[in-house]
């Protein structure tokens, strides 16, 4: 298996690669390890009432979509279901939609971006870069939702980065977290935090952390300058965005013109399409067809008109143009959006009122 790159099932522990640590991709070509048969593209996700993998691990797939950059990839496998048979929401959100972490990784350092849905996952990604020599590595939070924290213990001897704001959510909703299903217990908390900006180097790369009041009030995004790559967390997201916090959503939209001002040239969601993730990422229509999409649903309610239902209807602009790619669970999704935004919109014309 070419310089580290494994299903994460297959267990780290029973391979013998120990690549030297200048040795991650160099090429622009990015290598996608094939990943398990049971995958297909696209898939209608994970189905309530199928069995629980054994190994929670076991469909991870290691992408390598930039020079030094690999994304942890994993779900949008179908009749597949990591915890339970029951709704939960590691199976019916994160892993039915699809959910990447990311590592930067120059000579013997890493910074991670994210540690994913399990702690499996996330002991999954430190022997993955164990076996690329890494020796010094930190990891950065992109904002304090369960599926973007759930394996911080497997990184606890080291630096945990993340937003004040982030530190603030995770403390004032870590009794939620820890009793969830599946808990997330103990959660470990960041070990530094920032407020707005923060410059960092991974080896010899600089790395930027910004702030960025997109669908979570803590949204951190990481833009690597050489490569003009953002790593946008839940900032964005294919096919739709997921509607966190629907009374500050005209908020969300200002800053979504912020971020596109950062004029990176490629962007990598932590939820997207693995084939797009696995190619390079998406371009700026991601962040464009994002804000569109919030803008509308944002104004069709304010102008006391219903939303359009079907997604694929709603969205079909974006789609014809290839800016954001097709993905049947997401209509769920959207139904979800519907309802948080019309409520928003209600709460804000009684206070008005």
């Amino acid at each position: 298996m070419p310089r580290g790159q494994w299903i994460a099932g297959s267990s780290p522990a029973r391979t013998e690669m120990r690549p030297r640590p200048d040795r991650y991709p160099t090429s622009t070509t990015p290598r996608w390890h094939p990943a398990p048969p049971v995958l297909s593209w696209p898939c209608p996700g994970p189905i309530q009432g199928a069995p629980a993998l054994s190994d929670p691990a076991a469909t991870l797939r290691i992408l390598a979509p930039s020079p030094g950059v690999f994304a942890y990839y994993d779900g949008r496998v179908p009749g597949v279901r990591l915890h339970a048979p029951t709704p939960n929401w590691l199976d019916d959100g994160a892993y039915a939609l699809g959910i990447a972490s990311y590592a930067i990784v120059d000579g013997d350092e890493a910074l991670i971006y994210d540690t994913h849905i399990t702690l499996a996952h996330a002991r999954a990604i430190r022997a993955h870069l164990d076996g690329l020599g890494v020796r010094r590595l930190r990891v950065v939070l992109s904002h304090w939702h369960d599926d973007h924290v759930a394996g911080n213990v497997a990184f606890a001897d080291g630096e945990i980065l993340a937003l004040e704001r982030t530190a603030e959510l995770l403390a004032a909703n870590r009794a939620r977290l820890e009793a969830g299903d599946p808990p997330i217990a103990p959660l470990v908390m960041p070990t530094r935090t920032f407020s707005g900006a923060l410059d960092l180097t991974v080896g010899r790369r600089a790395v930027q952390l910004r702030h960025f009041e997109i669908h979570s009030a803590d949204g951190c995004v990481l833009l690597l300058p050489d490569a003009g790559l953002l790593l946008a967390g839940d900032t964005v997201e294919d096919t739709v965005t997921y509607v966190s916090e629907a009374e500050r959503t005209a908020v969300h939209i200002d800053d979504l013109t912020r971020l596109a001002a950062l004029r990176a040239a490629r962007i990598l969601p932590n939820h997207g399409a693995p084939e797009r993730i696995a190619a390079g990422g998406y371009d700026t229509r991601l962040i464009d067809a994002n804000r569109s999409y919030l803008q509308r649903l944002l104004a069709v309610p304010r102008a006391g008109e219903a939303v359009e239902a079907d997604l694929a209807t709603f969205v079909a602009d974006d789609l014809a143009s290839g800016a954001i790619g097709w993905f049947a669970p997401y209509q769920a999704v959207h139904e979800a959006n519907v309802g948080a935004m019309s409520e928003a919109c209600l709460a804000a014309a009684v206070v008005d009122g």
